[in-house]
């Protein structure tokens, strides 16, 4: 991965922290969250001020944009881009066998590395965890899953043994433009109640329709 401007790397693991500081509330929880809340949807409509989105549930919820809010990036990248000492996040559900089952891997940039390290619930779907950590190992993962890896995750005060499936969605993520925010496009936005109004912190959005999957 190239390098990248001080300003960027700043952005990149502001990101990174904002996914995870974010609470597990949904939107109609604002009046009663201090902390910021993650809407998964798609979004609607958008002018200089003003940030409309669909969450996951149906709800249409109205968002102030402030001019510094940031915007990233989110892509997909290869199965074969998580290596050995790769620091990632990935959702993941638990398994009878004490595993876990990714339903999907975020490959952190450089300048996230650390964030968020350690393993927690994460509100994708009902009993799913997250788990950020670095690769320690990479094995096939069993012949039930064929094509895919087994990953070993180790972060300070523990270990997770991780089954990525091969249609898991891998990603990585980088600053983005205001070309992503079109109407239609699959976004992830942080936002926080500011002075009595529902405010947009920042934004991850996928291009041409592809969602960001965490």
């Amino acid at each position: 991965m190239p390098l990248l401007p001080s300003t960027s790397k700043a952005l990149l693991a502001t990101t990174a922290a904002l996914w995870l500081s974010a609470a597990v509330l949904p939107t109609s929880a604002f009046a009663q969250a201090s902390e910021s809340v993650r809407i998964r949807g798609t979004l609607v409509r958008v002018d200089a001020h003003t940030l409309v989105v669909q969450d996951r549930g149906g709800e249409v919820v109205s968002l102030a944009r402030p001019a510094d809010m940031a915007v990233s990036e989110v892509y997909r990248i290869r199965l074969s881009d998580i290596r050995q000492g790769s620091f990632i996040g990935t959702a993941a559900m638990p398994q009878a066998d004490g595993t876990q089952k990714a339903l999907e891997v975020v490959v952190f940039p450089e300048a996230a590395r650390g964030t968020g390290e350690g393993h927690r619930p994460w509100d994708l779907l009902p009993q799913s965890t997250m788990t950020n950590a670095t690769v320690a190992d990479l094995a096939a993962a069993p012949k039930s899953v064929r094509g895919g890896q087994q990953l070993r995750l180790t972060y300070k005060g523990g270990e997770q043994t991780v089954i990525v499936p091969p249609d898991v969605p891998v990603v990585t993520f980088r600053p983005g433009t205001e070309a992503l925010l079109v109407p239609g496009a699959k976004v992830l936005v942080n936002a926080q109640e500011k002075n009595g109004t529902p405010t947009a912190l920042r934004v991850t959005a996928g291009r041409n329709g592809f969602a960001p999957p965490m």
